[in-house]
C-alpha cells in the first residue's frame, strides 16, 4: 500500500514523516553503529541499552527538520487565469445592450485589456509585476462586470420610476475611472520597460569606457 504525500513529496502522516526524518535516518545509523559494536563483542551483555543509546544520541544530534516550502502559482500562470476570465466576461459583455456612449466607453477599455492581456512583451512584462496582475484581475473579475451588471439591473427601474437619475450615467463614470485606472497601469509598465532599457545603454556606456 502507498504512502500518501504532500505536494511537496512529503509523506503524510506522524509515523511515515518520522520514518523519513533525519532523526530517524541518524539515529538508525548510530545504532546500526551498536549492533556492529555488538558483534564485535565491545558491547558486552548490555548491548540493547548500548543501540537504543545510540539511537537516541543520534536522533538528538541530527540538524532539525526544514519544514516545507509553501508552493505559489507564478505571476504567469496567474495572468493565464485572468486571461480566461475576460474571455468569460467578454462573452457576456457581447450579450449586454449598452447605449451608444457607455458602448464606446467599454470598447475603449476592452481595447486597451486586448493590449495588456495578449501573449507578447506587455503580457510578459505584466506578469512579472504581481501588482499589476492583481490589479488587471480585479478590473476583470469585479470592478467591469459590477459595473455593467449593475447597469442592466437598475435599467428596468428607470422605465418604471422616472425622473431618476439615467444609470448609464454612472456606467460612463465607471467605465471612465476603469480606463484610467488600467491606463495608469500600462503606463508605469511601459516606463519600467524603458527605464530597462536605459539602464542597459548606460551599462554598455560605462563598460565602453572602463574598457
Amino acid at each position: 500500500m502507498g504512502t500518501s504525500r504532500t505536494p511537496g513529496g512529503r509523506p503524510t502522516g506522524r509515523v511515515p514523516a518520522y520514518l523519513e526524518s533525519r532523526k530517524n535516518i541518524v539515529g538508525s545509523a548510530c545504532g546500526l553503529a551498536g549492533l556492529v559494536l555488538t558483534f564485535t563483542g565491545l558491547a558486552g551483555a548490555y548491548w540493547p541499552v548500548v543501540v537504543a543509546g545510540l539511537y537516541g544520541a543520534g536522533a538528538l544530534i541530527a540538524p532539525p527538520e526544514r519544514p516545507p516550502v509553501p508552493v505559489f502559482p507564478d505571476p504567469s500562470t496567474q495572468l493565464d487565469a485572468v486571461r480566461t476570465d475576460y474571455h468569460a466576461l467578454c462573452g457576456y459583455l457581447d450579450e449586454v445592450e449598452l447605449p451608444p456612449a457607455a458602448s464606446g466607453r467599454l470598447t475603449e477599455l476592452t481595447e486597451l485589456l486586448d493590449g495588456l492581456l495578449a501573449p507578447g512583451p506587455v503580457a510578459e512584462a505584466l506578469a512579472a509585476d504581481p501588482e499589476g496582475v492583481h490589479v488587471l484581475a480585479r478590473a476583470v473579475r469585479q470592478d467591469l462586470l459590477e459595473s455593467v451588471d449593475a447597469f442592466v439591473r437598475v435599467r428596468p427601474w428607470t422605465r418604471m420610476v422616472p425622473g431618476t437619475e439615467p444609470p448609464e450615467r454612472h456606467l460612463e463614470r465607471q467605465l471612465a475611472l476603469l480606463h484610467r485606472e488600467i491606463e495608469e497601469l500600462a503606463t508605469s509598465l511601459r516606463e519600467a520597460e524603458t527605464r530597462r532599457q536605459q539602464t542597459h545603454t548606460r551599462y554598455l556606456e560605462d563598460r565602453g569606457r572602463n574598457g
